[in-house]
């Protein structure tokens, strides 16, 4: 049976990567995804080849940091479609950096990314899910918010927020409210996260980590399988690493 069929799903840093495979795929089983990023070349692109494929998608220009913008996008999405049964947390940015080289604005833009960006989220749909007593918030998490890997400091501290955050919504939201809350914790994955990284000594050990690192399309199976379950299953966090990543 498939329980993806005309969910609305929104799906943020939904232009590249993870984020656009999933959307991709999730279309193909009959969902209505809404796509944002911060490429509107990207976005369009998107909704072309979904649309092509016969699926139903549309998209919004989106700075996940900003809760105004984020509420735009929630509100964007029912009035397009209604609803929304579904938020994936996808925007994220992983940028490596050592304490000592006091990389003060990566750290910045990750604590803004990759926590402000998905409070904004819930903030944004869940009084909508509420009203609708059901719906499901995807947090993408990493193997960085199970165990710290060397440079990565800042970036696993933002992840292990995101394990803590989605443990509390399964409790407070899943069991007295019936909403979802799940994550999913990808290793490396090859998405040109490495090539973002802006410290050189970080650059150059993120460039070597990525030799290992798996498609996204891997990540993006698992997002079909999280949220193509029934109402009454709830796939808390899977973990999906390369089969030679010792971490």
């Amino acid at each position: 049976m498939n329980h993806l069929q005309d969910k609305v799903v929104v799906i943020t840093g939904a232009s590249s990567g993870i984020g656009a495979i999933s959307a991709k795929a999730l279309a193909a089983r009959g969902a209505k995804i809404v796509a944002a990023a911060r490429s509107q070349e990207d976005l369009d692109q998107l909704v072309a080849d979904i649309e092509k494929a016969g699926g139903t998608a549309a998209a919004r220009l989106t700075d996940v940091s900003d809760a105004a913008d984020m509420q735009a996008l929630a509100d964007f999405t029912v009035a397009a479609y209604g609803r929304i049964d579904v938020l994936v947390n996808n925007a994220g940015l992983m940028l490596f950096s050592y304490w000592k080289d006091l990389a003060l604005h990566d750290w910045n833009r990750m604590l803004d990314v990759n926590i402000r960006g998905y409070l904004n989220g819930v903030h944004a749909v869940l009084p909508v899910m509420l009203r609708q007593k059901s719906g499901h918030i995807l947090n993408m998490d990493s193997v960085a918010g199970h165990q710290v890997g060397d440079g990565a400091g800042v970036y696993s501290a933002t992840k292990f927020f995101v394990q803590a955050m989605t443990e509390s919504m399964r409790k407070e939201l899943g069991v007295r409210e019936g909403i979802k809350a799940s994550t999913i914790s990808p290793g490396v994955i090859d998405t040109g996260w490495a090539d973002k990284v802006t410290d050189p000594a970080g650059r150059k050990a993120a460039q070597e980590l990525n030799t290992i690192a798996i498609s996204p399309e891997a990540i993006a199976d698992a997002v079909v399988y999280a949220l193509d379950q029934p109402a009454d299953v709830t796939v808390n966090d899977l973990v999906i690493s390369p089969t030679r990543q010792n971490w």
